[in-house]
């Protein structure tokens, strides 16, 4: 093989590894590094062990999707088990189910509402003077009115995002669904479950290719790319260019394990929506495998915090100051040759895990398209802003 005849994939997460995957049953030769000691990035999964029980390091991940094409993808690598998640919430003392459904309604309020009294009463709830909202706490007082987002949102998300509600765009909450009805499933795709074995198995054996070779403990190196027929860049955004503008902000999490016997909360998720409750949420990890019986259970408490240098970026902040500083690397990462930007980093979005495999599976295509043509690919998906 001469120099320069391989493609470089920096980074084994999903992205990463499905495009090399398609390139290399194109007949391409592919090297895949990562900084980490192990592949399948934020989705890693592990067994504890003390427990035995399978762990989301990084926090749970449940796969839902309505692409069918991406549900066959990933069960070709990995048995995935039918999985729903049932999130519950603590607020003022007490639980409910989340998200906002019918039974959520009811249990606040005190009431017996059926699904159409329940729709006249919470629009009666919201505030119909805000006719255009700007922020999330006008989106939210629109959306639900004054009782359900001080119940369930404004203590949660000054948590997550280390600000008030009224500094973040109104299009943080118009993702999280309303229900009158009593459905708790938190998604609404089609296709929902969670891989038998973990995520890490399926990804290593996404990249178990024999024109793939996998070098961990790998941090990128600039002079590596001199070396690559291409370079497809799952890092940060910001990170190709040394950070020279400035780093673009994210939030990451701390996690606070700890044990216990038996069935600690009784369900996977329970979010804390108080204020003067520090951490987020509880995970209890074997719930997210109910087809296997732990006596021990693995629980995670989560604190958001600002992300430092170092740290694992987890949600792109996306507000204003971002919002430029994003515009001003999105231009130079469109002029770039011979790279292309890929994943939740690459593009400096948070996106679900069939949204990068559907565009990790287009974004290979378009190169095999264009391969030839010269170095240039035509496959940098611009963030929307």
């Amino acid at each position: 093989m001469t120099e320069g005849s391989e493609i470089l994939v920096v980074g084994a997460g999903l992205s990463g590894a499905v495009i090399a995957r398609s390139l290399a049953e194109a007949g391409l030769h592919v090297r895949v590094i990562e900084a980490r000691g192990h592949v399948a990035g934020n989705c890693h999964t592990e067994r504890d062990p003390e427990t035995g029980v399978l762990v989301h390091v990084y926090g749970p991940h449940i796969f839902h999707t309505d692409d069918t094409e991406v549900w066959d993808y990933v069960n070709r690598f990995e048995r995935f088990r039918p999985y729903v998640n049932r999130v519950k919430a603590q607020s003022g003392g007490k639980v409910y189910a989340l998200p906002i459904n019918l039974l959520t309604i009811n249990q606040v309020f005190g009431k017996a509402l059926r699904p159409d009294e329940a729709r006249a009463f919470i629009e009666a709830q919201a505030d119909t003077g805000i006719s255009d909202p700007q922020s999330f706490e006008e989106q939210a007082l629109r959306f639900v009115g004054p009782v359900l987002y001080e119940a369930f949102f404004k203590g949660y998300t000054q948590k997550q995002w280390g600000c008030h509600p009224r500094d973040l765009p109104a299009s943080i909450l118009k993702r999280l669904p309303l229900r009158f009805n009593y459905d708790d499933n938190y998604y609404s795709h089609r296709y929902q479950g969670m891989p038998e074995t973990g995520y890490t198995p399926m990804v290593e054996r996404i990249l178990a290719h024999p024109a793939i070779s996998v070098h961990l403990n790998t941090p990128f190196a600039p002079d590596m790319a001199q070396r690559a027929t291409h370079v497809f860049w799952s890092g940060p955004l910001d990170g190709w260019f040394g950070y020279d503008l400035g780093r673009l902000g994210y939030r990451t999490l701390d996690f606070e394990r700890f044990t216990a016997q038996g069935d600690w909360q009784g369900c996977a998720v329970m979010n804390y929506c108080d204020a003067d409750v520090p951490w987020t949420r509880i995970t209890e990890h074997k719930h997210f495998a109910p087809w296997e019986v732990h006596e021990a259970s693995v629980l995670y408490r989560e604190f958001p915090r600002a992300c430092e240098p170092g740290d694992t970026p987890y949600y792109p902040i996306r507000l204003v100051a971002e919002k430029d500083l994003l515009r001003r690397y999105v231009a130079r990462a469109e002029a770039e040759r011979g790279v292309t930007f890929v994943g939740r980093l690459g593009t400096y979005r948070y996106i679900d895990m069939d949204v990068t495999i559907r565009e990790a599976l287009d974004t290979a295509a378009a190169y095999l398209a264009a391969r030839g043509q010269d170095r240039t690919l035509p496959a940098f998906v611009t963030p929307p802003l």
